[in-house]
């Protein structure tokens, strides 16, 4: 029988970053994933570092973005230094795009909101925005500048991070299924996989959308896949330095002179296709956002499936299991909030503490809700 200080369910970018903090922090950790390690959501990612909330629902969420975003530049230096591999980061900030007639109005909304949040946003006039950026459409009417925002190359990050979990000590298994938590009574003594039993002190569920499927686990990781479909352009002449933002899409350069379009919410279990509709929609927005876009080359399409919980926010903590913890719901903040998330994991497993304030993405809120429901 395996036996290790912690397990953990789910090698993409979440998992493996938890692998890599608590193998530094002394502990003995297997890291078990049903296919390739790396090649779910984190893989299928544009790979942008934002804390901005995309609505008023997402605003909760900015306190941990913000602290997941003063990580990154020690986080990768560190990835990179130990797997000896490139993480891909770029931290030269985000240009949002406003077309509407009342695009000042909305301008003024957006930066009282971002300051109040204690983002930096500044504004910056549609001529001032082209010299930015002239790839930009004549149509934008002004641009919310975000200095502190960053992009990463999210396949690259995720292969550094399990090259540096490996080399830390972290003993990785693909093509390993979990199939359930193994309980005895209020306990949580480790993962059954493949039939057989992994014993652990610390059990930690951070398989994305599939933690659902994890017996024992749906109780406390209600997630469902959101599909995202993407595409990845390459134009000689066409250049973009920073992330380019509109309501309808994203557009997000690589320093190997790819551009990254994306990207979809659909909601259609665990199917991955890509559909002329989808990269129709991503194309169009792309197109007002930046017309030379329309002399790019489409490189590869793809779709990839984000971790959702009921009310969109992250799962994250200890449950009511001793010895189990769950990082999942990370919705299509994931990439951002890796190494807070396992910062914030590795000081419950080390310390049964954590430096921030973590109830409202408790996994037992949805507990509560049954409870409320039911009464």
């Amino acid at each position: 029988m395996k036996t290790f200080d912690a397990a953990i369910a789910g090698g993409g970018l979440i998992g493996a970053t938890i692998a890599f903090e608590l193998a530094r922090a002394g502990l003995q950790v297997g890291l078990f994933d049903r296919h390739e390690p790396g090649e779910g959501s984190s893989w299928a990612a544009a790979g942008i570092l934002s804390p901005a909330p995309e609505n008023a629902g997402m605003i909760s969420i900015v306190p941990l973005g913000r602290a997941s975003l003063q990580l990154y530049p020690e986080f990768v230096a560190t990835v990179e230094e130990i797997s000896g591999q490139s993480a891909g980061y770029r931290a030269r900030g985000t240009l949002e795009a406003l077309f509407s007639t009342d695009a000042q109005e909305k301008l003024s909304t957006i930066i009282a909101l971002h300051h109040g949040l204690g983002l930096k946003a500044e504004p910056v006039s549609a001529a001032d925005a082209r010299e930015l950026e002239p790839a930009l459409s004549s149509e934008v009417e002004a641009a919310v500048f975000r200095p502190d925002e960053a992009s990463v190359d999210n396949r690259a990050l995720t292969k550094a991070v399990l090259t540096a979990a490996e080399r830390s000590g972290v003993k990785t298994f693909a093509g390993s299924n979990v199939q359930s938590i193994a309980k005895n009574g209020g306990h949580c003594e480790g993962l059954l996989v493949d039939g057989e039993k992994v014993q652990s002190r610390w059990t930690v569920i951070a398989a994305g959308c599939r933690s659902a499927e994890i017996e024992g686990a749906a109780q406390y990781a209600p997630v469902r896949p959101a599909k995202g479909q993407m595409i990845s352009l390459r134009a000689k002449d066409l250049s973009i330095e920073r992330v380019l933002w509109s309501d309808h899409v994203y557009l997000v350069p690589r320093n190997d002179g790819r551009i990254l379009a994306g990207a979809t919410v659909e909601y259609v279990g665990f199917e991955k296709k890509v559909t002329a509709g989808g990269v129709q929609k991503i194309i169009s927005a792309a197109l007002q956002l930046a017309p030379a876009v329309a002399d790019a080359q489409i490189e590869e399409t793809w779709a990839g499936l984000r971790p959702d919980a009921p009310d969109h926010l992250p799962i994250i903590g200890p449950t009511d299991l001793d010895g189990l913890l769950i990082a999942t719901g990370h919705f299509r903040s994931g990439i951002l909030l890796a190494p807070f998330t396992a910062q914030l994991i590795r000081e419950w497993v080390t310390t049964q503490n954590g430096s921030q304030e973590w109830a409202r993405f408790s996994p037992m809120r949805f507990g509560e809700v049954a409870r409320a429901t039911n009464s």
